[in-house]
């Protein structure tokens, strides 16, 4: 009962512990590996705005394990991340769109827009 109470005002305690075996983890990669999902986590957070637990943690899970993989097998970090590591991360964090707060508010903008077109309910014969 309390750990519910607790859970509800700081966050899972399941993400938590996932979180802490993902920078355990990140402190095991080679050097130049960890340097980059370090680079890699940072700008996520920043520029990611994500603000569900579960899908920031399935998102540093999928990092790390790309980052682990490519480490074992010898790859550059350069080859993983190409010439852009923007584009890399950007295009990475698409993935994962459905835990941004921009995708409640893209929503809420197609639905508004919907019933001032007068298009809310159904769409083609179905409901929405």
């Amino acid at each position: 009962m309390a750990a519910e109470w607790i859970e509800k005002v700081t966050g899972s305690f399941e993400d938590k512990k996932r979180y802490k075996r993902y920078k355990a983890r990140v402190r095991e990669l080679p050097e130049n590996h960890r340097t980059a999902v370090e680079a890699l986590d940072r700008y996520l957070m920043y520029f990611g705005s994500i603000t569900r637990g579960d899908i920031l943690q399935t998102m540093l899970d999928d990092l790390i394990e790309l980052f682990e993989q490519s480490a074992a097998n010898g790859t550059p970090v350069r080859q993983v991340v190409g010439e852009d590591p923007v584009g890399f991360a950007e295009a990475f964090l698409a993935n994962y769109s459905e835990g941004q707060w921009i995708k409640k508010e893209r929503d809420r903008l197609v639905e508004a827009i919907d019933r001032a077109a007068g298009e809310d309910g159904e769409k083609d014969g179905e409901s929405l």
